[in-house]
């Protein structure tokens, strides 16, 4: 499971996070897979394009896991 650092930032847009966990090519094609149905929140269908990840949660696209720390 990769592992995503917040930084001194309290969250990040899930559209973006899956840019940067290199899960989708552009935060735009990541509003897609959410939009699908695709996208999974602390094991959870999630279709808020723009919902808050806070550290500690896991999402997940394909099987592929990431953690926000």
């Amino acid at each position: 499971m990769k592992e995503i650092t917040l930084g001194d930032k309290p969250h990040i847009d899930l559209c973006d996070l899956l840019k940067v966990a290199g899960m989708a090519p552009t935060g735009g094609v990541g509003k897609h897979f959410v939009a699908a149905g695709e996208v999974k929140v602390d094991g959870a269908v999630e279709l808020r394009k723009r919902a808050k990840i806070r550290s500690g949660q896991i999402v997940e696209y394909k099987g592929e896991k990431v953690k926000v720390v």
